[in-house]
């Protein structure tokens, strides 16, 4: 299950389960979709992959024999910072964003 973490890891932007410019890669590290877009250039600065628009979870379990949505699994809490600094940040993104993320 995914973690839905609260913030954008670069800017600090709120980013609650049902925002719709959350953006993760497949370690669930999470992004807004302006800095995804405007300063990672679609390059996660961890593990070098790519970024998907992350989903939004259900708020209400709709078959409640399966216990699902917010109100059983609720979204973490716990605030992630990213430990790059921008100018590291930069020289990753740049090294490898040329590359399709399916060649990374």
């Amino acid at each position: 299950m995914l973690d839905l973490r609260p913030n954008c890891e670069l800017c600090d932007k709120d980013l609650p389960p049902h925002a719709e410019d959350a953006r993760i890669c497949t370690y669930e590290c999470t992004y807004c979709a302006d800095c995804v877009e405007q300063v990672l250039q679609n390059v996660c600065p961890k593990c070098g992959g790519n970024f998907e628009k992350r989903p939004i979870r259900p708020q209400k379990a709709w078959r409640t024999e399966f216990k699902l949505g917010l109100e059983y699994n609720p979204a973490s809490s716990k605030r992630i910072h990213n430990r790059f600094s921008l100018e590291n940040i930069k020289d990753h993104v740049k090294r490898i964003a040329h590359l399709a993320p399916k060649d990374r």
